[in-house]
């Protein structure tokens, strides 16, 4: 393929950006710039559809740039590790994943977190009992125990 024909199809960038806390600097700005699209009009248009979300939690985004350098962006629910941290009240996971452990939350607190994470479009297909699995899985790697 040549390199014409490599930069006339859409390009995916995926980033984890704060809501409502979107600005043209890094890793926003190098990873548009890079691609010809003024990062400062998707840092707008990215706040002003994150202003409901609480300022500061990390989103995740998928930002299409096309050929002529227009772009759409779909958000994502906040990473697993995020609300397992927040319900466990720790800053951050433990260094001796299985052998130490941080903190804890109860098994009510996962599924309420599976209950968010099932909104996405790529676990919409998944059963909740599926989803909190995949939750207990992120909580024994970050160090935070499951209790019933």
């Amino acid at each position: 393929m040549s390199k014409a024909a490599a930069k006339a199809r859409a390009q995916v960038v995926r980033i984890l950006i704060p809501a409502g806390k979107a600005a043209p600097t890094p890793p926003v700005g190098p990873a548009l710039g890079a691609r010809g699209v003024k990062s400062m009009d998707f840092c707008k248009e990215f706040n002003a559809k994150t202003a409901h979300i609480e300022q500061g939690v990390p989103t995740p985004t998928l930002i299409t740039v096309q050929p002529d350098r227009t772009f759409t962006f779909i958000t994502k629910t906040p990473p697993a590790s995020y609300f397992l941290k927040k319900s466990a009240g720790i800053e951050k996971g433990t260094g001796k994943p299985g052998h130490e452990f941080n903190g804890t939350v109860s098994l009510k607190h996962v599924y309420e977190i599976a209950k968010i994470k099932s909104t996405d479009e790529h676990m919409k297909h998944l059963p909740l009992e599926s989803i909190a699995r995949m939750i207990v899985g992120s909580a024994r790697s970050l160090g935070v125990q499951v209790v019933p």
